[in-house]
C-alpha cells in the first residue's frame, strides 16, 4: 500500500491537475463572494442588472450563515464535476497513457493500487474543501457581513467539508466505468448522467431519496423551509460509494480476464 500511494502522490505531484481543480475552486469561492457583495446592497444589485437579478436568484441570504451556505451548495454542485474529474483523471489515465498492463503485471496488490488512488481522491476533495472555505473567510471579511461568530464560522466550514465528502463518495462509481470503459469517455458520460438525474429528480421533489441529489440538498440548495435529506438519504449515498469501491476492486482483480 505505501508503494502504491507513494506512485499516485509522485503522478500527482507531476501532473497541472492539483493546480486545475484549485484555480476552479477559487473561482467559485470568488464567485460566492461577489454574490454576497451585490446582496449586501439592493441599490447596488439593481444598478448591476442581470447580474444582481442572477445573485438575487441564488436564494441567499447577506449575512454569515447564508454566505456560508452558498460556499457550501457551490462545493455540491461543482463538486461532482470536479472530484469525478478528479477519480476519472487517476483511474482513466492508466489507460489512455497505456500503463494499465504495467499496474497490472506489478507485485503490488491490484487491491493496494485501487485502494491508494481512492485514498489520493479522498485527500484531494478535503484540500479542496479546505481551500475553498478558507478562501472564502478570506474574501468574506472585506464583506462586513452581519452575524458572524466562532458557532458559525465553525458550522459553516463543517457543512463545507461534509458537502464536499458527500459528494466525493458518490464519484467512486465513475472509477468503475472509467476502468470498465478503459478510459476517460465512459466515466465522464456517467458523471453527466448523474448530475442530470440529480436536477431532474430533486425538481420533481424525490432528491432525498436519489444520491445524487443529497449533497446538495444537504447543503441547502433548495432554500430556507425545506428539511434536509434523512438518514436513508445519507444511507443511499454510503451505498453507492461502497458499491462503487468494491465493484471498481473486483473490476481491476479480475482485469487479466476483461478482455
Amino acid at each position: 500500500m505505501r508503494e502504491a500511494l507513494l506512485a499516485e502522490l509522485l503522478k500527482v505531484r507531476r501532473s497541472l491537475m492539483p493546480w486545475l481543480t484549485a484555480g476552479t475552486f477559487t473561482f467559485v469561492a470568488a464567485v460566492c463572494a461577489i454574490f454576497m457583495f451585490i446582496l449586501a446592497d439592493p441599490a447596488r444589485a439593481r444598478a448591476l442588472g442581470l447580474l444582481g437579478d442572477k445573485a438575487q436568484l441564488s436564494g441567499a441570504a447577506a449575512d454569515w450563515p447564508g454566505y456560508l451556505a452558498l460556499l457550501a451548495q457551490a462545493t455540491g454542485v461543482g463538486g461532482l464535476i470536479i472530484f469525478g474529474t478528479v477519480v476519472t483523471w487517476l483511474f482513466g489515465r492508466e489507460f489512455s497513457d497505456r500503463t494499465a498492463k504495467d499496474l497490472l503485471a506489478l507485485p503490488t496488490s491490484r487491491g493496494a493500487v485501487v485502494a491508494a488512488k481512492f485514498a489520493v481522491a479522498a485527500g484531494w476533495a478535503v484540500l479542496l474543501a479546505l481551500w475553498t472555505a478558507v478562501l472564502g473567510l478570506l474574501a468574506g471579511i472585506p464583506l462586513d457581513l452581519p452575524g458572524a461568530s466562532s458557532a458559525v464560522v465553525a458550522g459553516g466550514v463543517a457543512r463545507i467539508v461534509v458537502t464536499a465528502l458527500l459528494t466525493l463518495v458518490l464519484t467512486t462509481p465513475f472509477a468503475l466505468a472509467a476502468s470498465a470503459g478503459r478510459g476517460y469517455l465512459p466515466a465522464v458520460g456517467a458523471m453527466f448522467a448523474a448530475m442530470f438525474s440529480a436536477q431532474v429528480i430533486a425538481a420533481l421533489g424525490y432528491g432525498a431519496f436519489f444520491p445524487y441529489s443529497v449533497p446538495g440538498l444537504y447543503a441547502g440548495i433548495a432554500g430556507p423551509g425545506h428539511d434536509p435529506p434523512g438518514p436513508l438519504g445519507h444511507l443511499l449515498v454510503l451505498a453507492v460509494g461502497v458499491a462503487g469501491v468494491a465493484a471498481t476492486t473486483i473490476w481491476w482483480k479480475r482485469a487479466d480476464h476483461d478482455r
